[in-house]
């Protein structure tokens, strides 16, 4: 079990890295991105703001409960990869609003009224648009092949690391006695799965060119 647990620990720390790394290489190149890619830098960056206050919360202000940052991470994480598709598929911009609703209207329902009691629930709902914006997405990029997208591989693992996601929630929530051996093995998979989408946005901060 210990084996477990660093491995989970050290994939961990390795995303911190990946994540930093994509952070400090996207805003050096953030001059030569076109106003959509630049919402994957948004994306990224506010990333790094959660992984950053679940760090920071219990090692420096000894908070160890950080669980009302969950929902703040799911509306944020939900509008900013919904907004991200719909700009790339050129959707009319009122979808951009009705996305800032339902992000908002989350916050409050959970904040104001605790609603719905499990998060879970809304996380796995927004992966699941997530998932099939990003699919709808593909399916575009392919069949403009003519168009060059030099962050096709970026939104074939959001797509990817995605579904995954939900896959994990899943058994999650279906295993009533999750041991806590399973626990590390399904979170190392899905901290695997996350740093393949940092790989891939490393890979195409650096190849980008103006």
């Amino acid at each position: 079990m210990k084996g477990m647990a660093d491995l989970y620990k050290t994939i961990l720390f390795l995303n911190y890295g990946l994540l930093l790394t994509v952070i400090v290489l996207g805003a050096v190149k953030y001059h030569i991105l076109n106003p959509k890619e630049k919402q994957y830098f948004y994306c990224t960056a506010f990333l790094f703001f959660i992984e950053l206050l679940n760090l920071v919360l219990p090692y420096v202000f000894k908070l160890n409960d950080t669980s009302f940052i969950y929902p703040f991470y799911i509306a944020g994480e939900f509008f900013l990869l919904t907004g991200l598709f719909i700009r790339k598929l050129d959707w009319p911009k009122y979808l951009l609003g009705l996305g800032a609703s339902i992000a908002m209207g989350f916050m409050i329902s959970k904040y104001g009224f605790d609603e719905p009691a499990n998060a879970d629930i809304a996380k796995v709902v927004s992966n699941i648009i997530i998932i099939c914006l990003s699919g709808v997405m593909l399916i575009d990029e392919i069949k403009k092949t003519s168009v060059q997208n030099r962050f096709l591989w970026v939104d074939a693992s959001i797509f990817f690391y995605y579904s995954v996601s939900v896959f994990i929630f899943i058994i999650q929530h279906q295993i009533v006695n999750l041991s806590e051996n399973n626990y590390y093995i399904l979170f190392t998979a899905n901290n695997i799965f996350s740093s393949i989408l940092y790989c891939s946005l490393l890979y195409t901060f650096i190849r980008l060119k103006k």
